[in-house]
Order: structure tokens, then C-alpha cells, then sequence
């Protein structure tokens, strides 16, 4: 089987925040205390391919030389993020070592920006914590500690607010007219007229409606080429004997769509729990 184009374009929130003066806003979010920072004064650090399976991360920011601050944004809350913003965090060292010629076998230290990670939190989950923690995932005390700080809508209406107002919004729509232009038009009208990412989303229309197309194409082909895996694999489990049963067929199709597709992409189409998922990967 062909392997299929896994290459993810930018997200909206990739797009908009890699413009410099929304660069700014978002850090200045962060971190108010720093007036005097400038837009040349950040470098976008975003890493692309970083996993064999999954999308890179949306935003990578170096300040200066002081701090890389990553930043996710998901309207599905996983509990993994720590582990996935380890693997990211452990990349841009890497390049930051290279691009500077560090000496890593010197007796004096090096000196690296100071890390800070970030997950923005768009979905309707109520209850998700302040932040998450690599050590929730091994369950105990350990040498290596990640702390991701969790960021929702605090009602500041500052930019990270309106993006997560534009994200709910945009939701309700796709909800209402399916994930296609229709919906994108009417969240877009829907924000402009309530000053949600009202400069943004009239500036940037063009692009944004772009994105939007593209992420639904390539969604659709993804999930025809889900659909014809799965189809594959059932077949291969009815020729294996139907004493062996449903479980039997289900591990086999998320051992195949593993070579292509990420467990939350299985979760979503197959709906089977992600934990389910995860436990018929590992058999």
C-alpha cells in the first residue's frame, strides 16, 4: 500500500502566531512584565517531523537567547502532552546546541535558554488541571520531570482568549454544517461581528479560509484511507476464523493503521476508547 502524504500544513494557530505581532501578544500574555521586548527579538524555533507518527508542534518561540517557550493547541485534552512536549523540547536543544557550536564534553557548563511549555485548551472539558506533569505518566518519582502549564479562556478576552473563542465557535458551526467552507464563513462572520479576531480574521481572511480548505481536504482523504485500512483488516480477520472473534480483528487493525496513522487518529475513526487503542497496540 502507498504510503499517504502525512505532511500537515499550518494550523490557524500556527499561522496567526507566527506573525510577529501576534508573536508579541501572545508573549506579552505570558509574560506582561516584559515591556521592553521587541518583535526582532523573537525567533520561531517550531520543529517540523518531530515524531514518525503525528503531527510537529504548533509553535516554537526562542526570546532572545533567555527562554524557548513551546506551545500546543488542542481542542481534544490528552493527558500525554508532557511526554509529547519532552520530545519536542529535546529536539530544539538539539538544534540550539548545533546552531551555536556548544561544546556538551567541556567541564564549563554551557548556557541555554530557559524552557517554558504550554498547552492551549480549546475544547469543553471542564475539569482539566492547572498543569500536567511527565511524572503522572510514569506513576511515581523519577529522574526527569516535564511541567506543562495548561492555558484556557480566563475571560481576560487578551489573544489567547479570543483564539479559543474563535476555536468554540467554529466548533458549534462545524457541528451544525460539517467541517467544510459554510461552516468556516459563518464562524468567521459570527467572530468579526462579536470583535473575536476581528483584525486578524479581516487582514487575514483569504489565508485562513486556505488553511481551513486544506486541513478539510486532507482530512478527507485521510479518512477514506482509514476507512479502506480498515476495510483490509477485517477482511483479513474474517479469513483468520471467527472463533477468534472481534478482539482478534480489532488489535490486527490497529497493528496495520499504526504504520500510517497516530492512536488518536485510530480512537477517532474506529471509536474505540484511546486506551483501548493503546492496549491492543502494545499486544
Amino acid at each position: 500500500m502507498t504510503e499517504p502524504n502525512r505532511q500537515i500544513k499550518d494550523s490557524i494557530f500556527t499561522f496567526m502566531f507566527k506573525q510577529p505581532e501576534y508573536t508579541k501578544a501572545l508573549y506579552l500574555q505570558l509574560h506582561p512584565e516584559d515591556t521592553d521586548v521587541k518583535e526582532e527579538d523573537f525567533k520561531l524555533v517550531t520543529l517540523e517531523n518531530v515524531m514518525v507518527i503525528g503531527q510537529y508542534n504548533d509553535l516554537g518561540i526562542q526570546v532572545r537567547d533567555k527562554l524557548i517557550f513551546l506551545v500546543e493547541a488542542q481542542s481534544t485534552f490528552s493527558e500525554n502532552i508532557p511526554l509529547r512536549m519532552l520530545m519536542y523540547l529535546a529536539s530544539t536543544y538539539k538544534e540550539y546546541v548545533t546552531e551555536h557550536k556548544l561544546s556538551l564534553y567541556r567541564e564549563k557548563p554551557v548556557s541555554i535558554p530557559k524552557p517554558e511549555l504550554y498547552v492551549v485548551y480549546t475544547g469543553d472539558k471542564q475539569d482539566v488541571p492547572d498543569t500536567l506533569k511527565l511524572s503522572d505518566l510514569y506513576g511515581g518519582d523519577g529522574s526527569a520531570e516535564i511541567t506543562v502549564k495548561v492555558l484556557v479562556d480566563d475571560g481576560s478576552g487578551d489573544i489567547l482568549d479570543q483564539y479559543i473563542e474563535f476555536s468554540k465557535i467554529f466548533d458549534k458551526q462545524a457541528k451544525t454544517y460539517g467541517h467544510n467552507k459554510r461552516a468556516l464563513d459563518e464562524a468567521i462572520k459570527i467572530s468579526t461581528e462579536r470583535g473575536v479576531l476581528k483584525s486578524f480574521l479581516e487582514s487575514r481572511q483569504k489565508e485562513v479560509v486556505d488553511i481551513m480548505t486544506t486541513l478539510f481536504n486532507q482530512q478527507q482523504v485521510l479518512d477514506i484511507e482509514l476507512y479502506n485500512i480498515a476495510q483490509e483488516c477485517r477482511e483479513e480477520g474474517k479469513q483468520e476464523g471467527i472463533q477468534e472473534g472481534v478482539e482478534k480483528t480489532q488489535t490486527a487493525l490497529i497493528k496495520q493503521m499504526l504504520k500510517h496513522f497516530s492512536l488518536e487518529d485510530i480512537a477517532r475513526f474506529t471509536n474505540i476508547p484511546l486506551d483501548e487503542v493503546k492496549r491492543m497496540a502494545e499486544e
